[in-house]
């Protein structure tokens, strides 16, 4: 993700991942000591979706919430982070078999290279994972963990139900995000601010900030899907298509006749997967996705700009805006 310098508070060139880096160094090694198994392949596995070059997103979100809203010992937003990074990843090890990927992170997927029955396994061991690093919390942390989870899963099914349906709405497409994308950067927002010492109402607030991060978040993904570029997104153009699911821009391109054939479609060739995504290109609507994605981060940066001036605030609102600009 390239982006320009900005300026903090203090008049210093910032850049959002740097300014919490050193922590993302602990969650990174704490990652590696809590995905060891006594079955090597398990650990093959984690490690090998992991360290296949995310971006840490969640985790950079969750801990720049948190020292923005104050936070100053960050072992317990450490252990956090890891809890959020190992459910991301346990839920697309699940996607690739769902999905049938061949692609991920711009290396074969876990599924093609392991096996289904594994990285089905390697999952489950991950979510495990997960809840023994954030257990020792609160009850009201692990809940709102858990029920994070609880809408992934929902919204998997939401989306499959709705796979290649041609009725699908915006506010289906809305719903499913809500639950399967927002929901862990919803929960990363809420718990930083609890940790940070914040009132049930900025709370309350930052859980908004997270859902609107997420919704942007998703639909800027949903364009890259259209007109990303494979070497950089890591990913394979057209997946949304080829699976039939319901993406931003295939439910707002609907009325497109190539569109909606191979939406529609099972088992559509790969010309009628490239006559769609021509034909998206050349509507307004990849622009009118990007624009919503602007409007859901704004509203974001709203909520952030309720906190103290600070250069850790100031670095939350430009990663927020950085995610709604880039073209990777």
């Amino acid at each position: 993700m390239s982006r320009p310098p900005a300026e903090g508070a203090s008049g210093t060139i910032l850049d959002p991942i740097s300014m919490v880096s050193d922590e993302l160094g602990l969650v990174e090694a704490r990652i590696s000591s809590v995905i060891g198994s006594r079955e090597p392949k398990l650990t093959a596995i984690a490690d090998y979706l992991i360290n296949a070059g995310g971006k840490r997103v969640r985790p950079a979100v969750a801990l720049l919430v948190f020292r923005a809203c104050g936070g100053r010992d960050v072992t317990d937003m450490v252990d956090l982070s890891v809890s959020l990074e190992l459910i991301h990843t346990a839920t697309l090890l699940h996607d690739d078999i769902i999905d049938s990927n061949d692609v991920r992170r711009g290396q074969a997927a876990a599924p093609l290279r392991f096996g289904i029955a594994d990285t089905l396994v390697a999952g489950d061991f991950l979510f495990s994972r997960a809840f023994e690093v954030c257990g020792r919390f609160e009850a009201k942390v692990v809940s709102w963990a858990a029920d994070a989870c609880v809408q992934l899963t929902e919204g998997e099914i939401m989306q499959g139900r709705l796979r290649r349906n041609a009725t699908v709405t915006e506010s289906d497409y809305l719903e499913i995000v809500r639950r399967k994308t927002a929901s862990l950067f919803a929960a990363g927002c809420r718990i930083a601010a609890h940790l940070a010492g914040m009132s049930e109402l900025d709370i309350a607030r930052l859980d908004t900030c997270g859902r609107e991060i997420g919704l942007a978040f998703q639909m800027i993904d949903d364009v890259l899907d259209v007109e990303g570029d494979p070497e950089k997104t890591g990913k394979r153009v057209g997946t949304d298509l080829l699976d039939g699911n319901p993406s931003l821009p295939v439910v707002w391109g609907l009325d497109l006749p190539s569109v909606r054939q191979a939406f529609a479609a099972e088992g559509c060739t790969a010309a009628q997967i490239q006559d769609a995504l021509h034909e998206l290109r050349e509507s307004d609507v990849l622009g009118r996705v990007r624009d919503l994605a602007v409007h859901h981060a704004r509203a974001a940066n709203e909520i952030v700009r309720t906190l103290p001036r600070s250069r850790h605030r100031d670095a939350l609102e430009r990663l927020v805006r950085d995610l709604v600009q880039r073209e990777v």
